[in-house]
């Protein structure tokens, strides 16, 4: 019991101070490139400009708007070992993940380029494990969005979690007006579209976001309830 009240208090401690420095905000947050549109990191490339290089955050679901001179061009990822070929159809063309910090080189035909790959850091947000989601949710009860498909949501959440998924955001982001100045717990799968929808909330005004690090995958390893 001791314990438990000792990690409690470290928890609270650390996201009371995380969400009382407003003035502190990432220093690289200016180099991201691109926008985020429909859930996906847009990269913008160059035909003329060999060497690209982008600035993305981890868990970023990335696409390449192509040079209007190529109908359409394969996308190779050396180090992930994937290759795709890419359209002018932002829509229907595929899209990359950025699961890790680090530098990815790409291939685009005969454009070269690299992907640097950073943690999303912001004085509004912090990302929590599994265990200390838990007992926050017991001790606070936030509001807990889940950023899956729908399908996945009907596989199994967690108790109470609103559905949006992340390529809806934006377009649905008024639904959670009333809860922009409330603490907005979000999860998917693995960390990385609640990532990304960490992002786009607080971009829209709301300053009280925590991410589950690991998604709802560890959650349910470390054997914490599911609603099915």
């Amino acid at each position: 019991m001791k314990h438990r009240r000792l990690v409690l208090v470290i928890l609270l401690s650390a996201v009371t101070i995380i969400f009382s420095l407003p003035g502190l905000s990432y220093s690289s947050e200016d180099k991201v490139a691109g926008e985020v549109k429909d859930g996906y990191r847009i990269l913008n490339v160059e035909k003329a400009q060999d060497n690209q290089k982008f600035t993305v955050f981890r868990g970023d679901y990335i696409k390449f708007k192509l040079p209007k001179e190529f109908s359409e061009a394969v996308a190779y990822f050396p180090t992930l070992k994937e290759k795709k070929r890419i359209t002018h159809d932002l829509k229907t063309s595929p899209y990359f993940k950025m699961k890790t910090i680090g530098i990815q080189p790409f291939e685009i035909n005969s454009i070269r380029g690299q992907i640097s790959v950073i943690e999303y850091e912001q004085s509004s947000y912090k990302a929590l494990s599994s265990e200390d989601a838990d007992e926050y949710i017991k001790t606070y009860n936030p509001f807990i969005l889940d950023v899956r498909t729908r399908g996945e949501y009907a596989l199994g959440h967690l108790e109470n979690a609103a559905l949006i998924p992340v390529q809806e955001l934006q377009r649905r982001i008024i639904e959670l007006d009333i809860y922009k100045n409330n603490t907005i717990l979000i999860y998917c799968a693995s960390g990385n579209r609640s990532t990304i929808a960490s992002k786009i909330l607080i971009d829209s005004g709301f300053n009280k976001i925590l991410n589950l690090r690991h998604g709802i995958k560890d959650w349910a390893n470390k054997k914490y309830p599911i609603v099915r």
